[in-house]
């Protein structure tokens, strides 16, 4: 959706709309890097481990070991993100994944990897994405303008996410063709290729950072941009359940479902499938939509994502659940894009990672916790209880939202003046992340 080239006085046409500068060009390139890379890692994770003789239940210790690092330095990555340079530790983390991920590559392609051998290299990529995270989305919401901030957003989080779908499919197709550990090995060079392309982010316009009074200060001034803000930590909170609830009915039930009831797994990819291009067909749409109320237009669109739940515990035909999925997919889109547009506007720039960190430690919390319960849930209470209670957990938690007058009120600030519309995005007004799609 760029605009057509346009002539300059001094220059050929361009080829990027004027918002889109150096960082975030190169922010967005490297993104759909990772995520091509990822999405297909994540399948062959799981396939490498029930080659080598896993059960279903050691492929639960794997992707386990990848989410319980982000649990533990989450806040510790955003606190050093706000500390050092943040394409540094973009650059580090990187190099980790890449490691990480090469020697899962050698271990699956030589025959013979050992669980405890494959959670720890999993564990370590986790760990690197803890860091990760929350400097890559503070260096996103210092690259882009006020004025721009909502499309810029949107396009980022759009090519994120079809990267994502194109990234799973891809890598279906090449662990059926050539196997799981080359599709690792392509997901460490993939994180090579992308540190590269972050090693060359512009910093000269983020102002230098003043000597803090050490880690735990700096994760004290974090906590205290959340809790003197009502609309953050009520947000924050609130996904911190929704996220739970719905990872657990897509990651545990949906597949059970699928087995039983929609005739096996190939429906459910499709169905997942359609929520992916929901999140395209979301940002889409965020690209020439500025709703004015934030936060009460995003809150309102969570509402959605209890369609899926429902859906499976009735359960609907495919391609009912496919409709839902779709709506569910766009509607967190016009959520997620309006949450960081929010976060820019109101979070100091100097403190944009700290609080991504608050942010996404909220978010994944209580995931594993909740995929660990799906399963007695199921025994104690039945499937489609289960599958009701967890679509009844998203409607009661974002309408208590809808209770905190600061997510009603919020608006949209007008941008502000300035006298040359291509430069580097300066710091955000000191007057502002995340959402449960998370940049890569």
């Amino acid at each position: 959706m760029s605009p057509s080239p346009t002539a300059t006085p001094h220059g050929p046409p361009r080829r990027r709309p004027e918002w889109a500068g150096r960082n975030y060009t190169l922010l967005t390139g490297a993104a759909v890097i990772t995520n091509l890379g990822s999405h297909g890692a994540l399948i062959a994770a799981a396939f490498a481990v029930l080659e080598a003789g896993g059960s279903g239940g050691d492929v639960g210790l794997v992707a386990a070991a990848r989410t319980l690092p982000l649990v533990l330095f989450l806040l510790v990555g955003g606190a050093l993100a706000d500390r050092l340079p943040r394409h540094r530790v973009m650059v580090a983390a990187n190099a980790l994944n890449c490691l990480s991920q090469a020697v899962f590559a050698v271990l699956v392609l030589a025959g013979d990897p050992q669980l405890w051998q494959m959670m720890l290299l999993t564990a370590l990529c986790g760990t690197g994405t803890a860091f990760f995270n929350p400097a890559a989305e503070g260096m996103l919401l210092s690259s882009v303008s006020g004025e721009h901030s909502n499309r810029a957003f949107a396009l980022f989080r759009m090519a994120m996410n079809g990267a994502g779908i194109g990234g799973a499919a891809l890598g279906g197709a090449m662990i059926a063709a050539i196997g799981p550990g080359w599709v690792l090995a392509v997901d460490a060079a993939a994180f090579a290729l992308a540190g590269l392309l972050r090693a060359f982010l512009q910093v000269d316009h983020v102002a230098g950072r003043a000597p803090g009074g050490g880690l735990l200060a700096d994760l004290r001034e974090g906590w205290v941009e959340v809790r003197t803000r009502p609309w953050l930590w009520s947000i924050v909170l609130q996904f911190s359940v929704v996220v739970a609830v719905v990872g657990a009915a897509e990651a545990v039930y949906g597949p059970l479902v699928a087995r039983d009831s929609l005739g096996g797994p190939a429906p459910w990819g499709v169905a997942l499938a359609c929520f992916g291009a929901g999140t395209i067909a979301g940002a889409l749409l965020m690209m020439v939509w500025k709703p004015r109320r934030l936060l009460l237009v995003g809150t309102l669109c969570v509402f959605p994502l209890a369609l899926p739940s429902a859906g499976l515990a009735v359960p609907l035909p495919v391609w009912g659940l496919c409709a839902v999925m779709f709506v569910s997919g766009a509607a967190i889109e016009v959520f997620g894009v309006n949450w960081m547009t929010a976060m820019h506007q109101e979070i100091p720039e100097e403190k944009f990672s700290r609080v991504s960190a608050y942010d996404w430690f909220g978010s994944v919390s209580m995931l594993p916790l909740a995929t660990a319960l799906a399963g007695p849930a199921e025994t104690a209470f039945g499937r489609a209880t289960a599958l009701w209670g967890c679509a009844a957990l998203v409607v009661v938690g974002t309408a208590a939202v809808l209770f905190v007058p600061d997510v009603r009120r919020l608006t949209r600030k007008p941008p502000p003046v300035r006298s040359a519309a291509l430069t580097p995005a300066p710091a955000a007004p000191d007057a502002a992340r995340g959402s449960a799609a998370g940049v890569s």
